[in-house]
């Protein structure tokens, strides 16, 4: 449809870094949403069926991404927050159990466990620093701990797990295993089977360059009934087009985490904007990744009085590289590049740059260019 620098067509100067956080849009995205709007305004819902073709496709096409076993095992979700809520709400916790959770989670993995407290669940943080995190925390799994719930990639450093090895510790201990992917899915390969995920949830806005507002959920299939639902409306029934019917059942698909009407100006674009990583292929996504990120550490490496924060081997990273510099203030350097158009992330005791695959060459330049001029004074 479009060449990968028509899919961006970012203003001249603008030095876009900042994909773990929000990610802008492919044009194929903004068509997709244009045409929708337009379609409404002059037709109401006559083209309603086509419009659930859309969330069909893009119900696939999440299947593919996560390496699902098959699409009903994917929900569609507002956020990851709303996913690990259906599991730490879900699952029939008894007075005593355990959560590990590492030191470093974004406050929704976190948070989320922490409420289980008034039912007398215990959450455990486990430190990552070290060359065995996963050693650490399959070591914290004891008789009682019930859920392993980590982030796939560390939003603040970018560290990134061995979640295959995760995987398998945690079925040998028996203990389940919730992934926020967030911060993996979309600018790396991603396999729930492979990794042995029970739960697995992210966002659409950050490297799946979709909107705020929609994200998708895995659930294993064995464990989809054993999560108790709270939220409940026509469309996670079995027979969701059957009004009339006064018996009801809830869908046996990953649908029961649906309760009602489905985000479809969200699905247009998420949907457009994934198809784009399926023509580029995950795998020359996830290299493309790799390379700008080795770039970007190459020559931060050199410059005198900077701090990496970010792990330096490509088994361990994705796709955030997270610094300091001697002689700035976070915030200060932080509003300085944003001055200069490097659009980032204040993080993890540092600022955070995070490219994409699509970044050009020169916006690598131009800031390292920038960042060698503030280090020098």
């Amino acid at each position: 449809m479009y060449g990968i620098h028509d899919e961006f067509p970012q203003v001249a100067g603008l030095r876009y870094l900042n994909h773990a956080a929000v990610a802008p849009w492919p044009q194929r995205a903004v068509v997709a949403v244009s045409r929708f709007a337009e379609q409404n305004a002059r037709h109401g819902a006559r083209d309603y069926p086509a419009w659930l073709q859309v969330e069909i496709t893009l119900r696939e096409r999440l299947t593919r991404l996560f390496n699902a076993p098959s699409s009903a095992d994917i929900a569609l979700v507002k956020n990851t927050s709303e996913a690990l809520s259906f599991v730490a709400f879900g699952l029939d916790w008894k007075a005593g159990d355990q959560v590990i959770v590492s030191d470093e989670e974004f406050p929704s993995n976190r948070v989320v466990w922490e409420a289980l407290k008034p039912l007398g669940v215990e959450v455990l943080q486990i430190a990552l620093q070290g060359r065995d995190p996963e050693a650490r925390l399959l070591t914290a799994c004891g008789p009682r701990t019930r859920l392993l719930a980590i982030s796939a990639v560390q939003y603040a450093s970018g560290l990134r797990l061995d979640l295959e090895r995760l995987g398998h510790g945690c079925r040998q201990r028996g203990v389940l295993l919730c992934v926020d992917a967030i911060q993996q899915l979309g600018a790396l390969p991603f396999d729930v089977q492979s990794n042995q995920c029970d739960f697995a949830m992210a966002d659409g806005h950050k490297w799946m360059l979709g909107p705020e507002g929609l994200g998708a959920f895995y659930c294993r299939s064995e464990l989809r009934e054993q999560l108790r639902l709270h939220e409940y409306g026509w469309h996670m029934l079995e027979h969701p087009g059957d009004y009339q019917r006064k018996e009801w059942q809830v869908a046996k698909t990953a649908r029961r985490f649906e309760c009602g009407s489905p985000n479809l100006l969200g699905a247009m674009a998420l949907e457009a904007s994934l198809s784009l990583l399926e023509e580029v292929g995950m795998q020359e996504v996830g290299r493309a990744v790799q390379e700008r990120v080795q770039w970007l550490l190459d020559d931060l490496g050199t410059m005198p009085g900077l701090s990496l924060h970010s792990p330096r081997s490509p088994a361990r990273r994705a796709g955030i590289v997270t610094f300091s510099l001697a002689g700035w203030d976070n915030r200060l350097l932080y509003e300085r590049l944003r001055s200069e158009q490097v659009i980032c992330a204040q993080r993890g005791g540092g600022v955070r740059l995070s490219p994409h695959f699509y970044s050009e060459g020169r916006v690598i330049e131009e800031t390292l260019r920038l960042l060698h001029q503030l280090a020098a004074g």
